[in-house]
């Protein structure tokens, strides 16, 4: 699923959110560590969709793709299903876990783009006189 699809489904979900619970249940993972696997599931996506295999294609390789990584984090699907299903069910919370989401991956770019030693950015830094 694209990161556009992803957020429209959110979007869905979370208009159809009405009630909200003041706990979270056992096998719910907290804000920070849900956040922290958004952001790997939408890594995970971003590399699939740049890749040069097709998108069907790569929707079906995304699959077993999300279970070693589920795996490398030492989760279950339930879990992440579960969790996920709480956090629409208490949107305010999950507003804030996707700001998380959204300023970690903003930040990891940044890191990406201003590359040290690179000249183009020390350049583009530089402020330009205007010609006259």
């Amino acid at each position: 699923m694209c990161p556009k699809n992803s957020f429209m489904a959110l979007i869905c979900m979370l208009a159809m959110a009405a009630c909200k619970k003041d706990t979270a249940p056992a096998g719910v993972l907290s804000p920070a560590e849900f956040s922290k696997v958004l952001v790997e599931i939408y890594l995970a996506e971003a590399r699939m969709n740049s890749s040069a295999i097709p998108r069907d294609s790569a929707a079906l390789l995304f699959l077993p793709f999300e279970e070693r990584l589920f795996q490398n984090l030492e989760l279950s699907d339930s879990v992440v299903r579960k969790t996920y299903q709480y956090y629409v069910d208490n949107p305010e919370e999950l507003e804030k876990i996707y700001d998380s989401v959204i300023d970690t991956l903003s930040l990891r770019e940044k890191k990406m783009r201003t590359k040290p030693g690179d000249k183009s950015i020390e350049k583009s830094k530089r402020i330009q006189k205007p010609e006259n």
